[in-house]
């Protein structure tokens, strides 16, 4: 199946790198400052390794201070990257992640690093694939998922915002048994 969208045409190309020996801290810094949630590792163009923000919160977690200081981003790093070429079709692009299990791909020519995507990156150009890629098991975004229930349950029932008659607190009411309750009180209410 092809979906006629290179990667070429969505990929971004002023990516954030750092090179591989740059610390850690200063890589979470990079990716505060460029609000981005990975950082791909190159030196001389080439491709070296990823660095991403589950990785520097795993250092945080399992290091002591002393070692958080020393630990540099090739330490973190995944180095076996799956990659992509800048002429794939998009659907080449979510069978990738979809194997790799990452939601970006590092863009590939002759070893060097031209570009960057991501699932975003992606579903932002082309929104009808969220189906495609959800339906594919590319990814499961459970927080979506759940808004994306929501707004279909809103659209049948009018809502009203409010303090729910149940727990109190300020939210959107359904009208359920004569009160007005949350939805999570409601949810409780069906479970039981």
């Amino acid at each position: 199946m092809k979906i006629g969208i290179k990667v070429g045409d969505i990929m971004t190309r002023d990516f954030i790198s750092v090179k591989p020996d740059t610390s850690i801290k200063d890589c979470a810094k990079m990716m505060i400052k460029k609000r981005v949630g990975s950082l791909v590792l190159q030196e001389n163009n080439r491709l070296k390794g990823l660095i991403t923000e589950r990785d520097i919160i795993w250092a945080i977690t399992k290091k002591s201070i002393d070692e958080l200081k020393n630990i540099k981003a090739k330490d973190l790093a995944k180095k076996k990257i799956t990659t992509i070429k800048p002429s794939a079709d998009l659907y080449e692009a979510l069978t990738k992640m979809k194997k790799s299990k990452y939601r970006w791909l590092p863009v590939i020519v002759k070893k060097n690093v031209v570009g960057f995507l991501t699932l975003k990156d992606i579903l932002r150009i082309e929104p009808s694939l969220f189906e495609i890629a959800h339906s594919q098991g590319v990814f499961q975004i459970r927080e979506e998922e759940e808004k994306l229930r929501r707004k279909e349950f809103r659209r049948k029932e009018t809502l009203k915002e409010g303090v729910c008659e149940e727990c109190g607190n300020f939210d959107f009411l359904y009208e359920q048994d004569g009160k007005l309750i949350c939805e999570g009180c409601r949810n409780n209410m069906i479970e039981s």
